[in-house]
């Protein structure tokens, strides 16, 4: 199996990270368009994610917060978000770094996905023949139409949750 030295996952998973980070900032500066409205879940323990002592002993490993209705002065910056939410009647201010997402998804359009865990030594680490000289890959003959060249992709299927929306997994796009 070819070594990937692109990492088209990381690549990909930075590319929907933006789509998050966009959406947000629109609705900080706009609020929430329409029904939309966000579910987003995120690891506890990622670094840069501040939370209460409280809610991070009611939530020691995930987290999911909802920003709809009773959300404050959403804030984005090129790293994460910061918001103010509501628990139990308890203001609190939490700040997630994109890093630390692992799932997105809006009820109002049933759109979202999950991210993978990505290990930073393994993102950052060279393959194993990397620095070796390697023949040049062969060029695939000329398509008439560019769609034809590109191999055809797996379906994402409904989600667990049997809600009917569509969550894509980036892990059912590479071959194992």
């Amino acid at each position: 199996m070819a070594v990937d030295h692109i990492r088209y996952d990381i690549l990909a998973q930075a590319a929907l990270r933006g789509v998050v980070r966009t959406v947000l900032v629109d609705a900080a500066k706009k609020g929430l368009p329409g029904e939309h409205h966000f579910k987003i879940t995120f690891a506890t323990t990622a670094p840069g994610v501040r939370l209460s002592e409280r809610m991070r002993g009611q939530y020691p490993e995930e987290m999911t917060i909802v920003l709809q209705h009773q959300f404050w002065d959403l804030a984005v910056s090129e790293e994460g978000f910061e918001v103010g939410l509501s628990f139990g009647g308890v203001p609190e201010r939490v700040a997630v770094p994109f890093d630390a997402v692992t799932a997105f998804y809006d009820p109002a359009v049933q759109f979202g996905f999950q991210f993978e865990t990505i290990d930073a030594a393994e993102a950052n680490a060279e393959p194993p023949d990397a620095g070796k000289p390697r023949a040049p890959a062969p060029q695939p003959a000329a398509a008439e139409n560019a769609q034809e060249a590109l191999p055809s992709l797996p379906a994402a299927s409904a989600n667990e949750s049997g809600s009917g929306g569509e969550v894509v997994r980036l892990d059912r796009f590479r071959k194992k």
